[in-house]
């Protein structure tokens, strides 16, 4: 028999889909996919890949053939982003994703296994990841069976001239290879114009409650959420400290209640003596350093907080990075296996409550 959590995270399905629906009104004419990478950005990528299929998603991106393995048995349009390296080609070439090919020794393995249809990275700036345009130019991409054509925005989250750079790139590249689609924007690209939409949109933190322009601020729903049980309440006398190095002294008698919930769960020390928690609508601060499994909030303003009662930590991503000090896409990805991931909403009815 399993034993109940004591941190949880609760996950607003319908919140996931409406920012996919609102994702994808802002794309246009664009299809609209979804990076799913990093296990569904630390949500889980079945269930995230799951419910944005059933909301009409059509395109799914991952990092590896092990993030695409765990999503075959769904039978959805994958591409893996990292290409194929000599290991991958096994389980590349029985179709279950497309490789996306980033350099010409990729595009030479890939063919020299049968030139499948694929897609292909083009570094148009960024010098991550990708072909050079002048590769492509020369005809590196000839007789290459190519779904999509795409590169990445380096800076689509501030006004860089680079942007305009890197789109000026792609859009030259049109009609240069056998590509069906060209795709340019993730979740910042979106609000750039729709000279930056193409064909395809490839948002990720956005889909997942993350703000990263602010065309973006009161249309994107929050979707994560840490809960953790009270593990013990206190009083800490006036000039007794609490936690590692004492860095909180207290000023007077308090109450105050330990969470079982630290850094070892994505909630990182940045937060220490600045985090928030909630409880029937009362806020409880943070109290001094967050440890690796403990963290203790102050409890004055709530008399019946008690031991095994459930707090919500304030984790509105937008919020939360300028408290911690870590980017949103830190504070996604970080959440910690601990936390038992609960979905509010059932894949195939995003409005209804339920778990997955």
């Amino acid at each position: 028999m399993m034993t109940a959590a004591p941190l949880r995270l609760r996950l607003d399905g319908a919140a996931l889909v409406r920012n996919w629906r609102t994702l994808a009104a802002m794309s246009g004419a664009a299809a609209c996919g979804a990076a799913v990478k990093a296990d569904g950005y630390g949500l889980g990528a079945t269930a995230v890949a799951t419910r944005l299929a059933a909301a009409g998603c059509r395109d799914f991106f991952v990092a590896t053939w092990a993030e695409a393995e765990q999503l075959a048995p769904l039978g959805l349009p994958v591409s893996v982003l990292h290409g194929v390296r000599p290991e991958d080609m096994p389980v590349a070439t029985t179709g279950i994703a497309r490789p996306v090919l980033n350099s010409a020794a990729q595009v030479a393995r890939w063919q020299q296994a049968g030139g499948a249809p694929c897609d292909v990275m083009v570094d148009t700036g960024m010098n991550r990841l990708g072909v050079a345009v002048e590769e492509v130019e020369a005809g590196l991409l000839d007789g290459l069976v190519i779904e999509t054509l795409m590169s990445h925005l380096a800076s689509a989250d501030e006004e860089s001239p680079m942007n305009a750079v890197q789109r000026a790139r792609l859009a030259g590249l049109e009609g240069r290879t056998s590509a069906r689609r060209l795709s340019l924007a993730n979740s910042a690209g979106i609000a750039l114009g729709a000279e930056y939409l193409f064909d395809l949109t490839r948002p990720g933190l956005a889909l997942y409650g993350g703000v990263p322009r602010g065309e973006f601020a009161g249309l994107i729903s929050q979707v994560a959420t840490p809960e953790a049980q009270v593990l013990q309440r206190r009083r800490v006398r006036a000039g007794e400290t609490i936690g590692y190095n004492a860095i909180y002294r207290a000023p007077a008698d308090i109450e105050v209640a330990i969470l079982n919930i630290g850094y070892a769960d994505g909630y990182w020390r940045g937060f220490s003596a600045r985090g928030t928690a909630h409880a029937a609508g009362h806020p409880l601060p943070v109290l001094g350093r967050v440890s690796m499994d403990l963290v203790a909030v102050g409890a004055d303003s709530l008399p019946s907080l008690a031991e095994g009662d459930w707090v919500t930590l304030d984790y509105a991503l937008p919020r939360a990075a300028a408290c911690s000090g870590l980017s949103q896409y830190e504070l996604l990805t970080g959440l910690g296996a601990r936390l038992d991931r609960r979905w509010m909403s059932s894949p195939s009815e995003p409005d209804v409550d339920g778990p997955d």
